[in-house]
Order: structure tokens, then C-alpha cells, then sequence
């Protein structure tokens, strides 16, 4: 059963009372929470070369508040100091699928506004300093207990360390202080300054969130439109009359681009829906789906679920739909679009919703050709997979 990791609060009610609004703290948010991995598990994972990692140091590095990057090997991890230093690894659900479960309780948020699972490992004493994020967060204690503190005042640009990779606070006031034990919860919006440090060996499990910048999503939208444009298209002026000032840019040339751009950068639906759909499931570097390089045939697929078998979703893929009024549903997957039309619609919501397509879920999708022939092109682009059991 998926915790109510919000207690006594109605997800309508924290999103219009607290989202993007004022920190929460919840106690025992997850009752009963154990751990799902240890701490060498969590160090194992950042040795790893396709794994994101840091190690941020307090004291003990080259300079305070020092930052190394992974891989990292076993000795690195031998040379630290007893305290004052932090091991931090992203995007764990997509190197260990089973932790996606974490992330199930936070589901009312849609999933494209879900960035990664972040889970961080500290000595006593170990931080990262007081600092402001530009993005919402949801804190998870694990094993040990943790101190929080929290600034909600406005932070002054100049109040940040120079020479430092992390934005670390010069001046930190604590306005409110928590100690978090293992199995609750605090929920920070953007830009609130915050200091966490562990009082004991500790595990957090940070749930952050996706808030592209104006600047990203319009530059993203533009390189979209590029994309289309013809390269060997050039300005042209086949009516051009003789003008009485030849440094003048003349009211017909400014029409003319006027009219380019608007034909170019044209806000339909149409177009926005797919630039959008395309750009929130292209996956993080690194974690794009890799076609099958000896394609599966329907009838494998077949039996493959008649024998009770499963379809997994590629760990690192982003799955999103978009359901328009009238027109087509269609389906996103890692930067891919499928138009889905409305006899097999409601296979875009399966597919988002569930990580493990089961022969129960898939029941009345395998009865219609044009469903099987969906999941059939999504495992063999390998945004779905079959894992054989190991013997």
C-alpha cells in the first residue's frame, strides 16, 4: 500500500495551501520506513561510470566546501575524514528500477514535473552547507536523524561563498529548525534557504522537481522550429522598387521578415502539443533507450505474455500523453511521438501510469491489432523490455 505521505492533508489540499507556497513538515510520513539500500550499496552505485555522483567537503578537501565528482573507487571513499562531508548520488531510480517505488506517493504531481530520485549519505556533521534551491523538494529521512533549518526570507544576491560550485549561503539565519527521524518528511518550495546536518550517520531520499527556465523553454521551442525550416530558404524581394534612400530599411523588407516570423514561429496547438511532448520526455543523457538489435516478432511478444510474462519500462524513460478535446491522443517516449487514435486511446494513460505491464493489464489491449502493434514498436525501440528470469 502507497503511504499517505502528506498525513492528515488531501493532496488538493497541499497543492493549494502549500505547493510553491510554504514548507510542510510532516511526521511519520512513512511509517514503518526501511531503508532500501545501505550505505556501501548507495557508495556502490557512485563507482559506478554511467552513475551521477558528488562528494561535497565540509572540511578535508582542498579548500572548505570542496567538490568532487564520480566515479569514484572503493580507496576514495577509505581516505575521508570521521565527519563534515556528504555523498551524493542522482537519478537512483533509473540505475536501480526497484527504487522507483519511492516516488510512487508523489505521483499527484504529474510525472513530467517529477526530475529524479537524489538519495544522500552523511557522517555527523556532514552537509552541504545552507544554500536555496530553484526547485521543489520533498526530504525523506532514512536511517539516522537529521537537523533542518530554514531562512523563507528573500536571499540577496551577494549573499552566496565565491569560488564555490554549490551556492552556499554567505549569512544563514535560521527562522525554524526541525530534527527528522527516520520516516518523516519535509516538503521545501523553490528559493527557500535551507541547512541540513546530520546528527548521526544518515540517509535522505530527496524527491526534486523539474522547473525549466523561461530561457530553456523557449530556446528549446525555437530549436524545435529550426528543425523544420528549409536550409537553402533565403530572404527574397522579387518586387523590390527603387527607393530614394539606400540606407534606409525600408517598411516593405520589415513586412516581409514580419510576416516570415510569424508564418515560422506560429503558436497552434498542433505544433506547440508536439514540441512539448517531445521535449518533457526526452530523457537525461545517458539514459536513452537502445532499439533491440534483433527485433521481437508479435507472436514472441504473444507468447511471452500468455506464459504470464511481464513488460518492464525502460528505467530511464520519460512517458508522457497529451489527450486533445477532439483530435488524436498521442503518446510521448524519449522524445518520440505515437499517434494513438480512439480505438486504442486508452493505452496512452496504461502505458504513463504503470512501470510493470502485466497480462491483467494488458488484457484488453492484446485483443486489438493496432494495440499489439504499439507495444510491439515500443519494446523493440526498447522503451519497453522483456527481462528473462535468471535461473
Amino acid at each position: 500500500m502507497t503511504p499517505k505521505v502528506l498525513g492528515e492533508l488531501s493532496p488538493a489540499r497541499f497543492l493549494a495551501e502549500y505547493w510553491q507556497k510554504q514548507p510542510l513538515l510532516v511526521r511519520g510520513a512513512w511509517p514503518g520506513f526501511q531503508d532500501p539500500l545501505t550505505p556501501e550499496e548507495l557508495a556502490g552505485l557512485a563507482c559506478e561510470e554511467e552513475v551521477e555522483s558528488r562528494l561535497v567537503l565540509e572540511r578535508g578537501g582542498e579548500k572548505p566546501w570542496a567538490v568532487r565528482h564520480g566515479p569514484f573507487a572503493d580507496e576514495d571513499f577509505l581516505k575521508l575524514p570521521d565527519s563534515h562531508w556528504t555523498l551524493l548520488v542522482q537519478d537512483v531510480e533509473k540505475h536501480a528500477p526497484d527504487l522507483a517505488a519511492l516516488l510512487e506517493p508523489f505521483r499527484f504531481i504529474p510525472d513530467w514535473r517529477i526530475d529524479d530520485l537524489m538519495i544522500s549519505y552523511a557522517p555527523p556533521e556532514g552537509s552541504v552547507g545552507p544554500h536555496v534551491d530553484d526547485y521543489d523538494v520533498f526530504l525523506l529521512q532514512g536511517r539516522g536523524r537529521r537537523r533542518w533549518s530554514i531562512n523563507r526570507r528573500p536571499v540577496a544576491e551577494g549573499n552566496f561563498l565565491p569560488d564555490t560550485e554549490l551556492r552556499i549561503l554567505r549569512e544563514f539565519v535560521p527562522e525554524q529548525e526541525w530534527v527528522l527521524e527516520p520516516g518523516d518528511l519535509l516538503y521545501l518550495p523553490p528559493r527557500v534557504a535551507h541547512h541540513g546536518v546530520a546528527l548521526e550517520p544518515c540517509l535522505t531520499y530527496s524527491v526534486g522537481f523539474r522547473a525549466p527556465s523561461h530561457r530553456e523553454l523557449i530556446g528549446g521551442f525555437l530549436e524545435f522550429l529550426l528543425d523544420g525550416i528549409d536550409p537553402e530558404a533565403r530572404y527574397a524581394d522579387p518586387d523590390l522598387s527603387v527607393q530614394e534612400h539606400p540606407g534606409e530599411i525600408a517598411l516593405a523588407a520589415l513586412a516581409r521578415v514580419r510576416n516570415l516570423l510569424r508564418r515560422t514561429i506560429a503558436l497552434d496547438d498542433e505544433t506547440l502539443a508536439v514540441w512539448l511532448g517531445r521535449y518533457l520526455s526526452e530523457p537525461k543523457p545517458g539514459s536513452r533507450a537502445e532499439p533491440e538489435t534483433e527485433p521481437y516478432t508479435e507472436e514472441e511478444l504473444r507468447e511471452h505474455l500468455r506464459g504470464g510474462g511481464s513488460l518492464e519500462r525502460n528505467p530511464g524513460s520519460r512517458f508522457h500523453f497529451i489527450a486533445e478535446p477532439e483530435g488524436e491522443t498521442i503518446l510521448f517516449a524519449d522524445g518520440q511521438e505515437f499517434a494513438l487514435g480512439p480505438a486504442v486511446a486508452f493505452m496512452a494513460p496504461l502505458l504513463c501510469r504503470y512501470r510493470t505491464l502485466t497480462p491483467a493489464r494488458l488484457r484488453e489491449a492484446l485483443k486489438q491489432p493496432e494495440a499489439r502493434q504499439l507495444l510491439l514498436d515500443l519494446l523493440n525501440e526498447g522503451l519497453l523490455a522483456i527481462y528473462e528470469e535468471e535461473d
